[in-house]
């Protein structure tokens, strides 16, 4: 599987996404660089589809995913629910004005 490694090594990388990952489903949205959100998609989304698994070794995975164990609990709550029907495709990603320091292209992503 091919990733972005987004110039850090691989213990910051992890760290980042989850910290990433709990950031997003804790507020429903976060804004972040592009690259950034097209590899935390891939992480949502099977934390969502997790949730709709619902048992034991699927909540434990999502807790090994995501950092704070409350988050994980309100996931497991809500999102099976809302998201029922549904195969694929629980965040949006949307185009922000380019960062003011660097112009590193921005977007918002968000759970659908």
């Amino acid at each position: 599987m091919s990733y972005r490694k987004l110039g850090r090594n691989t213990g910051a990388r992890k760290a980042m996404f989850r910290s990433l990952l709990t950031a997003l489903f804790q507020y429903g949205r976060i804004e972040t660089t592009e690259a950034r959100a097209k590899e935390l998609r891939k992480f949502a989304e099977k934390v969502v589809t997790l949730a709709k698994r619902g048992d034991l070794s699927a909540r434990r995975q999502a807790i090994n995913a995501v950092s704070d164990v409350e988050v994980v609990h309100k996931v497991f709550e809500e999102l099976p629910a809302k998201y029922g029907e549904r195969t694929g495709g629980y965040t949006r990603i949307l185009k922000l004005a380019p960062r003011r320091g660097d112009a590193a292209p921005m977007v918002l992503i968000e759970l659908v």
